[in-house]
């Protein structure tokens, strides 16, 4: 009885919180009919509502799904006990900035545009719109959709899903560890430098959205903290928390400034960004005369991805070394397994290959083609190349009634033999 009861009382609880969390915002809407308070976007007039609203969404949701089942650690409740824990920190940070403890009223301060104390405000609206954002990401309409939400970048979202699962939120610390093992970071200044750039909402927790957007703004993924470091820490352009109001007038003060589009701050520095430019080296794949023609007999390439025969290969899984490309990697850590497709070997990480374009088909591989397509003798043709038929990858189905990916495998039971070759016999596909 007390193993039914403990759910049943998770979500009361849950909903007592939704609830709670609209009726500030509410009160805090109240404050900001003040027209004095009135400011460019993110405006707090704006946002309060629209967060309040989609918090009623998620509620009627969370009750329509009622009896759904326990879910994991890093789901939907975990990320709505973090989310609603720091919007009522950050209501309650506004709401004494608007009455402060023994006032009815705000400080005349707060009224002035450039005051410290509007200048707190203006923070706060901004750490609102990314709750907000982050909100509507991951509760489209109300509804949870973090198991499933897909990062812009492919070596991101490998990267999230392969460490971090299903999950959509995890603890800065849990995080940093992680990310150490891809991209170490320092610690001190820099590390917490980091972590004011990735958690926009300054909840001390890292959602899959905050990831996201931090992969977007500074990839390519080889390269992430390297370029976090030139374009954010180093360069005196950046500045977080500022209005569009406050930008343009930083701006307008340079206005006849030569090149004052590169240093905003106004100060004479053009920090030297020329290294970004320079593609990251990636490991080179080198194939052998014998394998080429093998590839060139079945009318295909080497470079091209062997599960959806589209994208050339960019990603090569470690430590068993075979070969395919990110999208494909992403979408089967994602929605099947964490070994890899060919062996069933163990993820352990990934590397970045770049594959020489081999153009043209020597005139012997060539004839072999035409043999193949023209043989009547089934048989013959599979002991032929039998050899590859062993090894044959998984396909990506995509089914437009779902509008979705499955991934589903030739061979489900048995595990997809390696394909020998005279150079890498382990990356041949």
């Amino acid at each position: 009885m007390a193993a039914v009861a403990a759910p049943w009382g998770r979500q009361r609880e849950e909903a007592r919180a939704l609830g709670r969390a609209v009726r500030l915002l509410e009160r805090l809407e109240e404050h900001f009919r003040d027209p004095r308070l009135a400011s460019s976007p993110p405006s707090m007039r704006d946002l309060l509502p629209r967060t309040a609203q989609l918090l009623r969404e998620v509620a009627h949701a969370r009750r329509a799904a009622d009896g759904g089942g326990p879910e994991g650690p890093g789901g939907a409740r975990d990320f709505l006990v973090v989310y609603l824990n720091n919007l009522e920190a950050k209501s309650r940070q506004v709401a004494a900035l608007l009455a402060p403890q023994g006032r009815r009223s705000a400080n005349d301060e707060l009224f002035r545009e450039g005051s410290g104390l509007r200048r707190q405000l203006a923070k706060l609206a901004l750490i609102f719109r990314y709750m907000h954002a982050e909100l509507s990401a991951l509760f489209p309409g109300g509804k949870y959709c973090g198991h499933t939400y897909q990062l812009a970048k492919a070596p991101a979202h490998s990267f999230w899903r392969g460490h971090c699962g299903a999950r959509c939120v995890l603890t800065w610390t849990e995080f940093e560890t992680i990310l150490c093992t891809c991209h170490p970071v320092e610690s001190g200044s820099t590390g917490l430098a980091l972590r004011s750039t990735i958690n926009l909402t300054c909840s001390g927790h890292v959602s899959i959205f905050e990831f996201d957007i931090f992969t977007r703004l500074f990839q390519p993924w080889p390269t992430l903290l390297k370029n976090w470091q030139l374009l954010a820490v180093n360069h005196p352009g950046y500045v977080a928390f500022l209005t569009y109001d406050e930008v343009q007038a930083r701006l307008q003060a340079c206005r006849d400034k030569p090149g004052s589009f590169l240093y905003p701050d106004g100060k004479n520095h053009n920090p030297d960004l020329t290294e970004l430019c320079q593609m990251e080296p990636h490991q080179r794949i080198h194939v052998s005369e014998e394998q080429l023609k093998l590839y060139w007999a079945m009318d295909s390439t080497f470079e091209l991805c062997k599960i959806c025969t589209e994208r050339d290969k960019d990603v090569k899984i470690k430590p068993c070394g075979h070969l395919l490309c990110g999208s494909c990697l992403a979408t089967w850590q994602h929605f099947e397994s964490q070994t890899c497709p060919f062996c069933r070997g163990e993820i352990k990480g990934q590397e970045a290959v770049s594959i020489h374009q081999f153009q043209g088909k020597p005139e012997e591989a060539t004839a072999a083609a035409e043999y193949l397509r023209s043989s009547s003798d089934q048989e013959d043709g599979e002991e032929e190349l039998g050899q590859v038929a062993s090894s044959a990858p998984p396909r990506l189905n995509v089914s437009p009634a779902k509008g979705r990916l499955k991934m589903k495998l030739l061979k489900e039971n048995t595990p997809l033999a390696a394909p020998v070759g005279p150079v890498i016999a382990a990356q041949a596909w």
